[in-house]
């Protein structure tokens, strides 16, 4: 089976649709079923994803476009389609929903939705992009042959949304592969800390849903308190965004530009020593549809602190503190750190629903439902049109896909 994964996205340093991208070529790539996986990228993306690999079945493509978001779009609904139906893959993945005509592919096409953010927290986006990324979200949705969801909570918001789609399409929950098993964790080479630095850690990009503010005032308020050690630091380990200014104006505020370190650009194995090294794991956001980064503090055994939201409770389970975002989030933060630095240390988590053979048997079964789809809706065209051919009568169906069969 070949498959071909779309994962041009504007940030040039790696972001969560980055790395599920990614993880995913890899999971698909050395599983025997797939011969070939095709990676779309943009070629400010290369380097990241270039070496990230280790497969001869992968095929990474880096298109040299403009980085804007018209290029990307107009790319996405024209350039695409004439791209995929060049390489006639078993079926087009979306690894995010971009906006494409459904009608322009031969291939069967499934996209994943990661969260409902453009209806549920539109000023993530401000505004107008926010009415915009509405409109693609709902398009992809529409065109889509099949839809996975990274977590229950986010199927429960799509069905919230669009209450009537899991009977007109499949829909199903998959969650995220967790890739960083393999990589030597030993490198601080380019690391503003100390092997013998105590320090909480918290991986996040820039942006208001992620409440990074909290975690720095909450890390304040317990310096100041003396619950923690006047010496620990605050790694932050994420890209720019919209926060990014704000963040810099709260450190600065609060006289903490030696203790808050913002890292936007470093290693995998770096991020590995990370994990493995911190006090605490924090994860503070007010929504999420899934959570990469708390799912890889999991299988690092990291002590976690959270915020009560439901996708955290789904992936963390008992294996997390949580702190209510209600009342004053920045005490009940600050208790649930230290209630959190009491507690004994519990072994790597061994979830199946984040590992490599799970998450790549659940999209085999997947891709595969959707490919004979596909296939039954060709073949039944086909008659419709013989049928009218045969009648004398000159239809007027829609041209159909020719899908290649899937394999097992």
């Amino acid at each position: 089976m070949h498959i071909l994964i779309v994962a041009l996205h504007r940030p040039s340093k790696p972001t969560g649709v980055c790395r599920h991208a990614a993880n995913l070529a890899q999971c698909l790539a050395d599983t025997k079923e797939i011969a070939k996986v095709t990676l779309i990228v943009g070629a400010w993306q290369r380097h990241y994803f270039e070496t990230f690999f280790d497969s001869e079945k992968i095929n990474l493509i880096d298109l040299d476009i403009k980085n804007s978001a018209l290029v990307r779009n107009m790319w996405f609904l024209f350039g695409l389609p004439k791209l995929a139906n060049r390489f006639l893959p078993d079926l087009v993945y979306m690894s995010f929903p971009f906006p494409f005509l459904r009608s322009l592919f031969v291939s069967p096409v499934v996209s994943t939705i990661h969260d409902l953010y453009p209806y549920e927290h539109p000023e993530v986006f401000g505004y107008p992009n926010a009415i915009f990324n509405r409109l693609f979200l709902k398009q992809c949705i529409k065109n889509s042959d099949g839809l996975t969801c990274v977590s229950k909570s986010t199927l429960d918001s799509l069905k919230s949304y669009f209450p009537n789609l899991h009977l007109r399409k499949p829909v199903t929950v998959i969650y995220n592969y967790v890739n960083l098993l393999q990589l030597n964790t030993h490198s601080l080479k380019h690391l503003p800390i100390h092997e013998l630095d105590s320090f909480l850690l918290s991986v996040a990009q820039h942006r208001k849903n992620k409440n990074l503010d909290l975690a720095i005032r909450a890390f304040s308020w317990s310096i100041k308190n003396k619950y923690l050690k006047d010496t620990t630091k605050l790694v932050i380990v994420g890209s720019n965004g919209p926060e990014t200014e704000k963040l810099h104006q709260l450190i600065n505020q609060l006289s903490l530009e030696e203790q808050v370190l913002l890292l936007d650009s470093i290693e995998d194995s770096e991020l590995c020593w990370l994990y493995q090294n911190c006090e605490i794991f924090i994860a503070p956001s007010l929504q999420e549809g899934f959570c990469i980064p708390l799912a890889e503090a999991l299988h690092f055994s990291c002590k976690i602190v959270c915020s009560d939201i439901p996708i955290f409770r789904e992936i963390g389970s008992s294996s997390c503190t949580y702190f209510d975002l209600q009342g004053d989030p920045v005490r009940n933060l600050c208790q649930a750190i230290i209630y959190a630095l009491e507690k004994p240390l519990k072994q790597a988590s061994k979830e199946l629903r984040f590992s490599k053979s799970d998450v790549a048997a659940c999209y085999l079964t997947f891709f595969a439902a959707i490919a004979r789809n596909s296939q039954l809706r060709v073949g039944f065209f086909q008659r419709v049109k013989a049928r009218f051919d045969k009648l004398g009568i000159k239809s007027r169906t829609r041209s159909t896909s020719k899908v290649k069969s899937y394999n097992q």
